[in-house]
């Protein structure tokens, strides 16, 4: 179905386009095409199969031969197709007169007033634009996706048990596990993946506003809601029984929020390595042939995330765009959807593209567990928390006669810095239980994780 070659105007149909082929492949205007075409002949086969207006049913041979004719569109179509709209000035009209043709070729051309029979452009659009969202979220976005929360997933097993200094605010914080940080990315990324994956795909086929007053007209004797839902869902989608002449898009608008969610949590995630990178917490492993800097030989870029961190942020934009375009109308029909939708691929394609540099970026980097030990050994002051919290539980065991021990604490470490025998010594000299003062002295920051590898293990799938 290859198209002849233009200048691209995008990254994603030139530098880009090698790492988004197979959605082009998916959601490109000859797929659009070609799925239109599809929506058509199921609903000629429907209504012959239904003997609307008294046609015969089609044989299991002749609706064979047409589905073959359409699974097998090739260039030669799409450029016939562009010669017919050329003169219709209409996409869905020029998709009319191929079919046509199709069936002149298959001696069905008695069955030419059926073709798009009854139907507004939207019955036609809608099914399409659905399918196509189908077949790009299901078949190639979210396998993406779910392929990246299991790398996060596996690297947050592997570091599940490396201390490292946290930083809340930016500043020393209670210490983590790196495992225990990347698995949160990863169990954030499965809850959008789940939302996303439970979302309908809906579509409707009822006229020009709604009402099937053309078919109802024509022919009567159908009963035309059941035979509509039988077909929408025979498309593998959800029926909307109830809309104006555009199915409303809710469920599209649901999917495109989720994409977003998810790419919010990418774009955090993103952040954060490129800032362990710059904190020396991540090293970069250096890739033959490439270069870091075009002046500063020494250095390794982390472009992937940087990439991912900008494509992430065009993506939102989009997605959010089309949510909110796609759910208003004006009244029972206005054009701003038609052209709003031809745009989706493209916010699809920024996520996949972030998606698959992040997936590539965390190839090229491994922790620097000395690095973080190093911090923690400067640190000691993150033990204060424990510190005051044991004061606490010791007070209220009535092993302490102390009072506001969070105040206590706070005279020797905030914006101080300490070391073990410093708070060795104060420990010493508290009143608290000689089984406190164990305990408080053989802790160090190293050990201060509480049971962040546990909760990898429990509560993060591999």
């Amino acid at each position: 179905m290859a198209l002849e070659r233009r200048s691209p105007l995008g990254p994603l149909d030139g530098r880009y386009a090698h790492q988004v082929a197979d959605l082009a492949e998916v959601f490109s205007e000859a797929a659009l095409n070609k799925t239109r075409l599809h929506v058509e002949v199921e609903w000629l086969i429907t209504l012959t199969t239904h003997q609307v207006a008294g046609a015969t049913p089609l044989t299991t041979d002749q609706q064979k031969a047409l589905r073959d004719r359409i699974s097998q569109f090739t260039s030669d179509d799409v450029a016939a197709l562009g010669e017919i709209e050329a003169k219709t000035q209409h996409d869905v009209k020029a998709v009319e007169y191929f079919l046509r043709g199709i069936l002149d070729e298959h001696n069905l051309a008695h069955l030419n007033e059926l073709v798009h029979f009854a139907c507004t452009s939207e019955d036609i659009n809608n099914l399409s634009y659905a399918l196509l969202l189908k077949n790009s979220v299901q078949g190639v976005w979210l396998p993406e996706a779910t392929a990246l929360a299991n790398d996060l997933a596996s690297l947050a097993h592997k570091w599940a048990a490396v201390p490292m200094l946290a930083r809340t605010h930016g500043q020393p914080a209670t210490p983590t596990t790196f495992g225990k940080e990347i698995a949160v990315f990863a169990h954030r990324l499965r809850r959008q993946i789940d939302r996303i994956s439970a979302t309908e795909y809906l579509g409707k086929l009822n006229g020009a506003t709604g009402t099937f007053s053309a078919h109802h007209t024509a022919w009567p004797g159908a009963h035309w809601p059941a035979l509509s839902k039988e077909f929408v869902e025979g498309l593998g989608l959800t029926w909307n029984p109830l809309t104006t002449q555009i199915e409303s898009h809710d469920a599209m608008a649901e999917i495109f929020d989720g994409v977003a969610h998810a790419g919010r949590v990418l774009h955090n995630l993103a952040t954060d390595i490129w800032t362990y990178i710059s904190m020396g917490y991540l090293r970069q492993i250096p890739q033959p042939g490439t270069t870091g800097s075009s002046t500063m030989p020494h250095k390794i870029n982390p472009i992937r995330f940087e990439n991912a961190e900008a494509n992430l942020e065009i993506a939102d934009a989009l997605l959010r765009s089309l949510a909110n375009t796609l759910t208003v109308t004006r009244l029972q029909r206005d054009l701003t959807d038609s052209s709003t939708q031809r745009n989706i691929g493209v916010a699809l394609g920024h996520s996949l593209l972030a998606v698959r540099n992040i997936r590539r970026g965390l190839t090229e980097i491994d922790i620097d567990d000395a690095q973080m030990a190093s911090d923690l050994a400067n640190n000691w002051e993150v033990l204060a928390e424990a510190i005051q919290t044991v004061i606490r539980a010791e007070i209220v065991a009535g092993t302490s006669t102390l009072t506001d021990p969070y105040d206590v604490v706070k005279g020797l470490t905030r914006g101080q810095k300490v070391n073990q025998d410093t708070l060795r010594e104060f420990v010493d000299g508290l009143d608290i239980s000689d089984q406190a003062k164990a305990r408080l002295n053989a802790l160090t920051p190293e050990e201060y994780v509480g049971v962040a590898a546990t909760l990898v293990a429990d509560y993060l799938k591999p």
